[in-house]
């Protein structure tokens, strides 16, 4: 017995009872090579005990690197789950966005086949079974979801989360449901809308953050459903860094410039939805707009991490829309069910599908907020491989916002350290070492260093403003000159409209790799490249 009720409580299809199994009992239903969707999105809303019992099996048995899957998840989930998988060496391929240091070494060295994708069109190819189409089947073999609740006719009611679960659906005949009765049932807080495959799919008819237009659960044939799991394992979100100077100052940035944008009448008092990507930079913009001047604020995102709290706090907040709640195991998710009154009604969670979904995120005008690996001179962006090749987390929705969104912004320190330098590593660079987001989606780039408004801009000009305005004053002089020589070369040889120079372009890059620093000595092309 929980202190949230009981298993007999929650699944209200009273047939499924039959089905209840201990999470070892599920074992049996696994098989090596196995396509399997997993509920969760960001560590929100995914199974637990079953994934967890399987690693225990594999373990037990010295199974490791001969019981291999293939994961197909909305976004990242708890390091208890996929990170101890790939530790186990139980991963083949994984997407299309996670995060976890062992299930990024296993990326990086090549053990483990992940595939990055705009998180919008991984749930819609999901759905289509692009995924999936040289299986055996041609379908996911097998689904673990997480639920709160299951209602009268099977419909499935998630929990902190609603990742890609509708498309799991359509392409998963046989699912392990694990019923979490260790937190409060979040019925009611879901707005499931289940997108048709064309010719047949319909409008998205959202046009304002907190409306509701779909049902709150996720319809499902009880019939699919081969095991029913009791859970009360709750998420192990991760804790986000205290702002600091650096991320107050980006805030800040941001908020005298909508307030700029308020005044010249481009923007309502109450700003647009806003969207704000993962970690602790977007964690800490929220954070300042909880301190901010604007009021009967919404938000339409991926995720609402912990400010979204300080926000609701301020009374400066009407709604928030989200695909996870992704809040921390301490002290987010206790602060949230302590004063469940308060916040439940004001948060509205859907279907990767939809949160992301470019149709809603452009006809409500979202603002964008997201944060890159880094940035160049002309504003295209790097959010996924640093130095190029390797590969952090992954793209997330960033460019289903950056693309659509009604501002397009991108925000990050100026610099970052090195082991041997403190301001060794430059987030802005003559040339992105990967892109993720082109020079044409974005309209703003800011770091503590200030906010540079690109909008307008022809590429030498937005060049010289992002120098100016965002990059680090160690940085300043090197880009400057990087500019200069560029611009001088290309023009003199008609071909200057975007100038670079690419025997120099990455020496910064090289200059990192070799010697742990940016801050190259010149511009010369020359083996040593301190020198």
């Amino acid at each position: 017995m929980s202190e949230y009720g009981t298993l007999q409580d929650r699944v209200r299809c009273k047939s499924l009872l039959n089905k209840v199994m201990t999470p070892e009992q599920t074992v049996q239903f696994f098989k090596p090579g196995m396509n399997l969707g997993w509920s969760g999105f960001t560590p929100a809303g995914y199974p637990k005990v079953v994934p967890i019992a399987l690693a225990d099996h594999v373990e037990k048995n010295n199974l490791q690197g001969k019981w291999k899957f293939n994961l197909f998840i909305g976004a990242s989930v708890g390091a208890e789950t996929e990170d101890r998988w790939a530790t186990l060496d139980m991963i083949d391929r994984r997407w299309p966005y996670q995060t976890g240091k062992n299930i990024a070494a296993g990326i990086n060295e090549g053990r483990i086949r992940m595939g990055d994708k705009h998180l919008s069109l991984f749930a819609q190819d999901l759905g289509y079974g692009f995924y999936t189409k040289d299986s055996e089947t041609g379908r996911l073999d097998l689904a673990i979801i997480e639920v709160s609740a299951i209602t009268e006719d099977g419909g499935l009611v998630p929990t902190t989360s609603c990742g890609v679960i509708p498309e799991i659906l359509m392409q998963c005949d046989r699912i392990i449901v694990e019923v979490n009765t260790g937190q409060p049932s979040f019925e009611g807080i879901h707005d499931i809308i289940v997108c048709q495959t064309p010719p047949n799919r319909q409008v998205i008819p959202i046009t304002s953050a907190g409306e509701r237009v779909g049902t709150s659960y996720v319809p499902c044939d009880p019939s699919k459903i081969i095991a029913v799991v009791e859970s009360k394992l709750r998420d192990k979100g991760r804790a986000f860094a205290e702002q600091d100077d650096t991320s107050e100052a980006i805030a800040n940035h941001l908020i005298d410039f909508f307030s700029h944008e308020v005044k010249a009448g481009r923007l309502p008092k109450n700003l647009l939805p806003i969207q704000s990507g993962v970690g602790s930079i977007a964690n800490a913009v929220i954070g300042g707009l909880a301190k901010g001047p604007f009021t009967n604020l919404t938000v339409f995102t991926e995720v609402l991490q912990d400010t979204i709290l300080d926000l609701f706090d301020s009374g400066k907040c009407d709604a928030a829309s989200a695909c996870s709640l992704s809040l921390s195991e301490s002290p987010g998710f206790p602060r949230f069910f302590e004063n469940w009154d308060k916040y439940f009604g004001k948060c509205t969670l859907r279907p990767l599908s939809i949160s992301n979904a470019p149709e809603p995120i452009r006809r409500l005008g979202c603002i964008a907020m997201n944060t890159p690996v880094e940035i160049d001179i002309y504003a295209h962006a790097n959010s996924t491989l640093v130095g190029g090749t390797r590969m952090i987390n992954g793209l997330g929705g960033s460019g289903d916002f950056l693309r659509n969104g009604f501002l397009k912004i991108m925000h990050t320190p100026s610099s970052r350290p090195s082991k041997t330098d403190p301001t060794g590593i430059s987030c802005v660079v003559p040339h992105c070492s990967h892109i993720d987001h082109t020079e044409h989606d974005l309209d703003c780039v800011v770091t503590e260093q200030g906010l540079a408004d690109l909008r307008g801009m022809a590429p030498k000009d937005r060049a010289k403003r992002i120098i100016e305005k965002c990059a680090h004053p160690d940085y300043k002089p090197i880009l400057s000159e990087y500019l200069e020589i560029a611009s001088k070369d290309c023009l003199a040889r008609k071909v200057g409209h975007e100038p670079q120079l690419w025997d120099r372009a990455f020496k910064m890059h090289l200059n990192l790799e070799r010697n742990g620093t940016m801050k190259i000595k010149n511009w010369d092309v020359k083996i040593d490249l301190c020198e």
